[in-house]
């Protein structure tokens, strides 16, 4: 479902843009760094928790026109440690970082005001435990995908300040799982 209304954003987002007017404010393309911290969420088989969750993300965009950039980005995510919940409560706590490699995009709908999206590949370093007849440690790595949108504020060509929702999707050895994280981001634009 959180994937579905992801994909749906995006589309409307990359649908729209072209045709949203907005004054010249400048070249909004050029590298960036952007950050976020927020609230990580686990809830899957063994775990139900919830846990401060980061990311720091290096990119370059190139502006389509100036209402759209387009770009590539790779960066790091921490999503924290998930405790077991009720009847699980000897299993090890889950946890879940990795790095992260995409494209993502940043439209304007006014001159200050954006919205943004994210997606690519996410290798996670996973520990955890899978629930069944015979529990099973996992200490693995996984590359499989995340997503994200948000919104935010354009303070200037070179700062920027959101609220992003993010989707990693984990699984290796049938530990799968799918964390997110709710964060305020801050970019500055090169």
């Amino acid at each position: 479902m959180k994937t579905t209304l992801i994909a749906l954003a995006l589309t409307a987002a990359l649908a729209t843009a072209p045709a949203i007017s907005h004054a010249d404010n400048g070249d909004n393309g050029g590298a960036f760094i952007n950050a976020g911290v927020g609230q990580s969420n686990l809830d899957k088989g063994a775990y139900n928790d919830n846990d401060t969750g980061y990311n720091l993300n290096l990119g370059y965009r190139w502006a389509i026109n100036p209402n759209v950039a387009l770009g590539v980005e790779g960066g790091y995510t921490d999503l924290g440690s998930f405790g077991p919940k009720g009847a699980y409560a000897g299993f090890p706590n889950a946890k879940i970082h990795g790095w992260t490699a995409g494209v993502n995009g940043h439209f304007n709908v006014t001159p200050q005001w954006y919205i943004a999206g994210r997606a690519g590949l996410f290798r996670a370093d996973v520990k955890g435990a899978i629930a069944g007849a015979t529990p099973v440690s996992v200490d693995d790595t996984s590359t499989k995908y995340y997503a994200g949108a948000g919104f935010g504020y354009d303070f200037s060509n070179n700062v920027s300040v959101g609220l992003n929702y993010d989707y990693y999707k984990v699984n290796r050895s049938g530990f799968s799982v799918n964390p997110d994280l709710v964060s305020v981001n801050a970019e500055y634009r090169f």
